[in-house]
């Protein structure tokens, strides 16, 4: 039980860095080429599966690959929704916030179920 939750909890601030280094590096694309605010939004999302997806291979093992990867996903959607929240001094809870976490559910639940089925070295 304790190995599943820190797992689940590595997999979640692996997630989070990762997703800030993500928006840091397109700030920067943004800035040098000008890029619409349009794009965004959907490159944000792009982001958060990304890192979602990230964090579970490299920190869920063991079993039950489902189930951490979906609480995982979850947990790692909210808690880069409310970072990003604070850090624009705004949030907005709608079905939007919903469907990103089902989105989030979902890439945690297929990178978990990847991850304890990857054959590691020893």
């Amino acid at each position: 039980m304790r190995t599943n939750v820190f797992q689940v909890a590595k997999a979640v601030a692996a997630a989070v860095i990762i997703s800030l280094l993500f928006v840091l590096a397109f700030t920067v694309v943004i800035q040098l080429f000008s890029l619409p605010l349009s794009c965004v939004k959907p490159v944000n999302q792009v982001f958060k599966i990304l890192s979602v997806a990230a964090g579970g291979l490299i920190f869920i093992r063991g079993e039950k690959g489902l189930i951490k990867g979906l609480i995982y996903g979850v947990a790692a959607v909210v808690a880069t929704y409310f970072l990003y929240a604070a850090i624009a001094h705004s949030i907005s809870l709608d079905w939007k916030f919903a469907a990103e976490i089902a989105l989030g559910a979902a890439a945690g639940a297929i990178s978990g179920i990847i991850a304890v089925n990857i054959k590691r070295k020893s």
